[in-house]
């Protein structure tokens, strides 16, 4: 079991990275902000890896001690903390020399919820339903 969930989280964790960096190309191209100082594909990589393989260990965990109640646990914990953590991009000081700061939640924000949703979509293709 342990197995699946971790190929969950790593398969999770590659899907949102690729949506964050396709988002930032999007978003740079569209309001010409460019914040790749602060967010670029390294760090979203790495980032969204950490996020997906923490909530897979975290999936694990809940798992083996909630049994038939895990994944409304689980669910809610990962949405409670994705929202939790859009504190960050509006608590975040900017250096000077940054452009246009004022539209870097914009970027940020939607990214905070990407490791959340990637989960969700690819959750029914390696666990099976009450699994």
């Amino acid at each position: 079991m342990f197995k699946k969930i971790f190929f969950l989280g790593l398969s999770a964790g590659i899907f949102s990275a690729v949506a964050c960096i396709v988002y930032s190309r999007v978003y740079i191209f569209a309001l010409g902000a460019d914040f790749s100082k602060i967010i670029n594909p390294a760090s979203l990589m790495g980032i969204n890896l950490l996020a997906c393989l923490l909530a897979a260990l975290g999936y694990w965990q809940i798992k083996r001690m909630s049994g038939t109640k895990a994944e409304i646990i689980f669910n809610l914990s990962f949405t409670m903390v994705s929202f939790a953590s859009i504190v960050v991009p509006f608590a975040k000081a900017l250096p000077l020399s940054i452009q246009n700061p004022e539209l870097f939640p914009g970027l940020a924000v939607p990214m905070h919820f990407y490791p959340a949703l990637a989960w969700f979509t690819l959750k029914p293709w390696f666990l099976k339903e009450g699994a």
